[in-house]
């Protein structure tokens, strides 16, 4: 059957009316709702899973706005979901929004969902866990998907190469986007792209998928199911690749057989929102396009869509602080469509659009372009679903939640800085805290630019589509936030096996302020730490107790059980460590030097936090280092870090650790080991570097010794070394070059007169320190400095 007399047989009331797309099309959707006008259907059948039938009419609600995605997931295994996303240029969406325009029944009749989440339980396609195409399968937009077979084939690109085409969206857009409006044959696009398909179909068969074969056989019986309803008022929108299927003369028997016995688990389903982020391939998203806020701004412009775009494009440049004027659209738009002349296109697409914004808007530049892709040609749309779509309970309380706390999910990134001293940011930190030990990373701690102080708190907020899904898994623990992840915890700390990872769970349980699930986490610890005999584990686990310590003591809470096990687990590293440092290796040693330090910071932590026994504790760590520093047994970079650490914490006079050094560093001791002992000391980016610049005997011991290895040994000492100094920045290397070049013939200090560098003489340098004042006087937000002002800040600066 020719597509003149598949047009006329439509029209004729010879069978449904099908209408092939491409998903996510904007022509197509455009195409869909002509076509649907001029056929007035009385029932609109579309490719989805039957599940969805009862969602529909939520489509309607003022407070639904694309883009949003049906939702479906296995009732006993929530991780196990399927996505079917629509944005508002999507023909599926339009094909629902004039059905409930016009009071005509919508059904989806694609295969269940039941049956689609069994397949991938059986591991017979990878992408089936997670997120999926709208049809479950990608040809049909002219994708290739992640779960695809090898041989699977692009129909768009097969079309486009006949077309002399080499790139399928620029083919696409020419045939189909750049259209004229108000064609005069509404069904004319659809009939020509069935003739496409069908050809391609009897080429290719099913293109390398065998499932979407039990995929249209189920189409055909929902087809013909509404056939003997609706007689011949039937409309089809589907995916372009299954038309001829759904065309071709089948048995009822033939298409049972097909999908009889398939597997099925029980499944719920909802609407949630969706964004255009999602919808691109670049997220993996198979059945993606690679513009989305291009193909919605062609769809939503009235006209003149190119210079709406590029006044948009304007826009966005401006408000990011570039030099972008009327004059610069107006040339933007005639080179976008000289481009398009040129190339022999009907009218500018995005790649004209994209060179004339690069060479008139960003003077050559890919740099702000980049910004226009991110913002514009993808774009942050995120959708909207209302209230009373289903949810499960634990998703309702988020919600509930996320209102009144004033922390609307948004699908651009943003960074929030939380004052835990205020009562509505300490709620906004518990929440955020709480959601990741329930694995809905929907905020990730960041480093604060401001404060350090443990009562601010910045964190990096984005909303992603798939959070939903975890949000669903998460439902199994309850029905609110708090009981959830209070059960989380309490299981997850029977689980966990490493001291490390308790401790770890320990100070989230403080940070999510969970009293119920932290005296049974403590219990699980306790018992750990005294079973636990490995050294390096205790080290671990010591620096997470003691930051807990902090944060319960910001936040408030109890920490007495805490602190108990905290300084327990302390002595027991004081005995355990000197004996667990003899005999290392020099990767043991290197981790076990870690773990010195480690140790280090949280007895420091646990003196800040306890007061009264911050005196024994750093008398009890500074006798272990003490012991460490001088044991022969111990390696060479940790007894240099335990002398380095001693001379920070002022335990050690500067003669003193010179004369360690000495020792060290003398002809009887091994080159290797001694270069292991100045990597403890100056090394592993604690400041040694500065140490070195401001003590030229320090610096004149390191390069005596260096200068007398033998040559034989000088290659094995070397790479140690070189990854020493390596980690200085590069201004400390040069003055060490210039001080070690210069020699110690110029008084032995480092700030000996006469030393010609810069920052290094006898006296204050006067002029030097005038020239500084008025950079201060701009920090200091200070307009007018009188002399007195002055003669203070000369003081501050010497």
């Amino acid at each position: 059957m020719t597509g003149v007399e598949r047009a006329v047989g439509q029209r004729a009331g010879a069978g449904p009316v099908l209408l092939g797309v491409r998903h996510h099309g904007p022509g197509s959707a455009r195409a869909v709702r002509a076509a649907l006008e001029e056929v007035r259907p009385r029932v609109v059948l579309i490719e989805g899973p039957p599940e969805a039938d009862a969602l529909i009419p939520l489509a309607a609600d003022e407070e639904m706005r694309p883009p949003v995605a049906l939702l479906a997931h296995a009732v006993d295994e929530p991780g196990r979901s399927a996505f079917w996303p629509l944005a508002g240029f999507s023909p599926e969406w339009v094909a629902i929004r004039w059905a409930l325009e016009h009071d005509v029944p919508a059904r989806f009749i694609d295969l269940p969902a039941a049956h689609t989440l069994a397949w991938g339980r059986q591991g017979d396609e990878a992408g089936a866990e997670g997120e999926r195409p709208l049809d479950a399968e990608t040809a049909a937009d002219g994708d290739t998907g992640p779960g695809s077979a090898d041989l699977r084939i692009d129909p768009l690109g097969v079309l486009a190469e006949a077309a002399g085409y080499e790139d399928p969206e620029r083919w696409w857009e020419d045939v189909v986007e750049h259209r004229g409006a108000g064609e005069s044959d509404a069904l004319a696009p659809f009939t020509a792209l069935e003739e496409a398909m069908g050809a391609l179909r009897e080429t290719y068969g099913s293109g390398g998928q065998d499932r979407d074969l039990v995929r249209e056989a189920y189409m055909r019986l929902q087809v013909r199911a509404a056939q003997r309803e609706f007689e011949d008022g039937v409309a089809v929108v589907c995916g372009a690749w299954h038309v001829p299927a759904l065309r071709q003369r089948t048995t009822v028997a033939a298409d049972k057989a097909m999908v009889k016995g398939l597997p099925k688990v029980k499944t719920d389903m909802t609407w949630v929102p969706w964004t255009h982020r999602r919808l691109s391939r670049s997220s993996g998203y198979g059945a993606g396009i690679d513009s989305p806020g291009w193909y919605g701004h062609l769809f939503s412009a009235p006209d003149r869509p190119v210079e709406r775009w590029l006044t948009k494009v304007a826009g966005l440049l401006r408000a990011e602080d570039r030099i972008v004027s009327s004059a610069h659209v107006i040339e933007a738009v005639r080179l976008a469509e000289t481009l398009a002349a040129m190339r022999g296109r009907p009218l500018p697409g995005l790649s004209e659009t994209t060179d004339a914004v690069r060479a008139v808007m960003c003077e050559g530049s890919d740099v702000p372009l980049a910004l226009v892709r991110d913002r514009l040609v993808v774009g942050d749309v995120l959708g909207e679903v209302p209230p009373s779509a289903p949810a499960v309970p634990l998703q309702r309380d988020l919600a509930r939640l996320q209102r009144r706390l004033r922390l609307k999910p948004e699908a651009q990134e943003r960074e929030v800085e939380l004052d835990l001293r205020k009562e509505n940011d300490a709620a906004r930190s518990r929440l955020l805290h709480r959601l990741r030990l329930l694995g809905i990373a929907w905020g990730e701690p960041a480093a604060s630019r401001g404060s350090t102080g443990t009562f601010r708190e910045t964190w990096r907020l984005r909303w992603e589509p798939e959070l939903s899904v975890r949000v669903a898994e998460a439902g199994v623990w309850g029905t609110t936030v708090l009981s959830a992840v209070t059960a989380k915890a309490e299981a997850d700390a029977v689980t966990t096996q490493a001291l490390a990872d308790v401790t770890a769970l320990a100070e989230r349980c403080l940070l999510a302020e969970l009293p119920d699930a932290l005296p049974a986490v403590m219990r699980i610890l306790a018992d750990r730490a005294a079973l636990d005999t490995d050294v390096g584990h205790l080290a671990q686990a010591l620096p997470a107790l003691a930051r807990s310590l902090r944060y319960g003591d910001v936040r408030g809470t109890d920490t007495g059980a805490l602190a108990e096990v905290a300084a327990g687990l302390a002595e027991r590293v004081f005995v355990g460590l000197p004996p667990a440092c003899a005999a290392l290796d020099t990767d043991a040693a290197e981790e076990m030097r870690r773990h010195v330090d480690a140790v280090h910071g949280a007895v420091g932590l646990l003196g800040d936090a306890s007061a009264a026994g911050h005196g024994r504790l750093r008398g009890r760590w500074q006798s272990v280092l003490r012991v460490l520093s001088g044991r022969d047994t111990v390696p060479g970079v940790i007894r240099g870090r335990a002398v380095r650490l001693l001379l920070d914490d002022g335990e050690l006079a500067q003669d003193e650790a010179a004369l360690l050094m000495g020792l060290v560093l003398s002809p009887g001791t091994p080159p290797a080991d001694a270069a292991a002992w100045i990597e403890g000391f100056v090394g592993g980016g604690s400041g040694g570097g500065m140490l070195l610049v401001h003590d030229e005997r320090l610096l004149g011991l390191v390069d005596a010794w260096l200068t007398g290895v033998p040559a034989e040994a000088f290659a094995d000492v070397l790479p140690l070394l070189r990854r020493t100094f390596s980690a200085y920045e590069p201004g400390v290397r040069r003055t060490l070059g210039e001080l070690v070049r210069r020699g110690p013939g110029a008084g032995g200090g480092a700030t000996a007169a006469g030393s010609g560098i810069p920052g290094f003489a006898a006296d204050l340098d006067t002029v030097r320190a005038d020239a500084v004042l008025p950079v201060v006087r701009l920090l200091l937000g200070l307009d007018e400095v009188d002399e007195n002002t002055d003669n203070d800040l000369a003081g501050v600066t010497g």
